[in-house]
């Protein structure tokens, strides 16, 4: 026994809308997973220059600082395949960070 559905005009305008809605979410993550890389990556930069002021580039607030600085730019690795560079002010595509670039101070 075949079943056979019967989708009004409606029905199917929705269906294709729907479908269309969900290629173009879809096709939008990469950029959106860049975007929110780089901002975290800003965000964690900055907050680690502002405890160096504040604390001394020594100081265990910018110890903590640097393993999040580290920790976001390896989620980006992990997820894009890239990561921002703050300071140089550009995106790497190689795994090319140094885990020590903010141990004292501005280059």
């Amino acid at each position: 026994m075949r079943h056979r559905t019967n989708f009004s005009p409606f029905g199917k305008m929705f269906f294709a809308a729907a479908t269309l809605a969900g290629a173009l979410m879809l096709s939008g993550a990469p950029q959106s997973r860049a975007e929110d890389c780089q901002q975290r990556i800003v965000k964690i930069d900055h907050e680690l220059h502002k405890a160096a002021e504040k604390h001394g580039w020594d100081s265990p607030e910018v110890a903590t600082k640097r393993a999040e600085l580290n920790g976001a730019r390896q989620w980006c690795w992990e997820h894009g395949h890239r990561w921002w560079d703050e300071d140089g002010q550009k995106w790497h595509t190689e795994r090319d960070w140094d885990e020590h670039d903010h141990d004292h101070g501005p280059h």
